[in-house]
């Protein structure tokens, strides 16, 4: 038991600009708790999801519990099926991937409902926190909002085109960082699966298939937080 909480401490410790604040507000969320007080947090009852299937509730790709990054979201249709995205960083894997990304949405985070990118303003690198980024991205349907955030928050406004080409000039080297923590975090999640789970040998696609099959087949018990997703990165990781 004292392994693994000192295990639980070190993921506390592994970043301080994503992943681990991530873990530590999904695991209130899902205890049944009252919802964060992060700022990208939306209650469910406002949270809405337009993907579906099992994993509906995760980035697909990145593992990332939706609600927890509602303000950030984005959604699209890839190659015919639509996909949440926890964020822009992430949407624009997406269309690296080299799939058909056809009729892209956003949050609006004045009325939290998804609207059509092309009619959006984004807020890019106030002071409130990045999602999968250091640099924070919120869009808006009315400029005047996005103007208003702006003045009361700092950054830049722009539009969806503006931003997606600056997103993709730099997706390399984010996307290294992320690759980077998310190994940190996988590591982390073999230890504690060592300690926790009945072994299973099961294949996964994505970080998001792997932790829906921890919540419903329940392999290493109750877990939550920041416990379901280092061992859904350690177990997305370990057939690769």
């Amino acid at each position: 038991m004292k392994k693994i909480v000192l295990l639980l401490a070190a993921l506390v410790m592994v970043s301080s600009n994503g992943f681990s604040e991530e873990m530590k507000h999904e695991m209130k969320a899902n205890s049944g708790k009252k919802m964060p007080t992060r700022f990208q947090a939306v209650s469910p009852d406002k949270v809405v999801i337009l993907q579906e299937g099992e994993n509906k509730m995760y980035c697909p790709k990145c593992g990332m519990t939706l609600p927890m990054f509602y303000k950030t979201n984005h959604a699209a249709h890839v190659d015919g099926k639509s996909q949440q995205f926890c964020s822009i960083h992430c949407l624009a894997e997406a269309m690296a991937d080299g799939g058909k990304v056809t009729g892209i949405k956003v949050v609006d985070n004045t009325t939290l409902e998804f609207i059509d990118v092309i009619k959006s303003w984004y807020v890019v690198g106030s002071s409130k926190p990045g999602t999968m980024s250091m640099t924070s991205k919120y869009a808006f349907g009315k400029k005047d909002n996005a103007e208003k955030f702006a003045k009361e928050h700092g950054g830049k406004v722009m539009t969806f085109y503006a931003l997606i080409d600056s997103v993709k000039s730099t997706l390399a080297q984010e996307s290294a960082m992320v690759q980077k923590k998310q190994a940190m975090m996988a590591q982390k999640g073999q230890m504690i699966y060592n300690e926790m789970c009945t072994p299973f040998d099961v294949n996964f696609t994505s970080t998001a298939e792997a932790k829906t099959y921890l919540t419903t087949q329940k392999p290493c018990g109750e877990i939550k937080g920041k416990q379901l997703q280092a061992i859904g990165l350690y177990l997305n990781s370990r057939n690769k």
